[in-house]
């Protein structure tokens, strides 16, 4: 059975350290340390490619994903600004022309429900023409 000392311990930790730490000071395509990764060079040898980094001419920064996204995002805007800004990106206030009070979901429940939960029904409330005092179960039990 081997027997580790303190000192074989701390020797071994302190190698451990020391690795990655210098390998993480010669950064992406420096001497001793070629562009990429090992697996994407090996791609790249193998389909007779080269790999360039994300901005240089034939590659734009970020991702195909990334700049896809981005492309949609600014379509989005595009169409919410031409037909008005329905989706509200330019935080006008409650109650304001294209923006009635509440939310999307308690309007939504005031439509259902015939009532004025959101405050952008007022004729749904009570003792409207329409809505009598009450609630239909109530004025049932009392009568009216």
């Amino acid at each position: 059975m081997q027997r580790f000392t303190a000192r074989s311990l701390l020797a071994a930790a302190t190698l451990m350290l020391a690795i990655p730490a210098a390998q993480a000071q010669v950064r992406d395509g420096m001497p001793g340390n070629p562009p990429s990764t090992a697996t994407q060079r090996a791609m790249d040898n193998a389909t007779d490619t080269v790999t360039t980094p994300d901005g240089t001419p034939g590659n734009p920064p970020g991702t195909a994903l990334g700049r896809a996204g981005d492309q949609v995002t600014r379509e989005a805007q595009d169409l919410n600004r031409r037909a008005g800004d329905p989706a509200n990106l330019n935080n006008r206030p409650d109650g304001t022309p294209g923006n009635p009070p509440g939310t999307a979901a308690t309007r939504a429940l005031d439509r259902a429900a015939g009532t004025n939960t959101s405050g952008a029904y007022p004729q749904q409330s009570d003792g409207m023409p329409g809505n009598p005092p009450g609630t239909a179960l109530g004025r049932a039990v009392n009568g009216r």
